[in-house]
């Protein structure tokens, strides 16, 4: 075992804040195993708490940002 965190599959809706039920878009990965989910505004509360107790902070809140895909006229019918 080299120590190494696992890759962290990205989140998806299903994921919920474990502080208010939102949709998660932060993953901080325990240093002494587990983790803890976290909507935007969450995540940015205890992100730097967290770091500091050695967490891994795995970010996505980018995704908020994305402007979805838009149906063209033929799919609206």
């Amino acid at each position: 075992m080299t120590g190494a965190l696992a890759p962290t599959k990205p989140l998806t809706a299903a994921d919920r804040c474990d502080r208010c039920g939102a949709q998660a878009y932060v993953r901080a990965v325990l240093a002494g195993g587990g983790e803890l989910l976290f909507c935007a505004h969450h995540g940015r509360k205890y992100g730097e708490s967290l770091r500091a107790a050695g967490a891994e902070i795995h970010d996505e809140t980018d995704r908020l940002l994305e402007t979805p895909a838009t149906a063209t006229p033929d799919e609206e019918r």
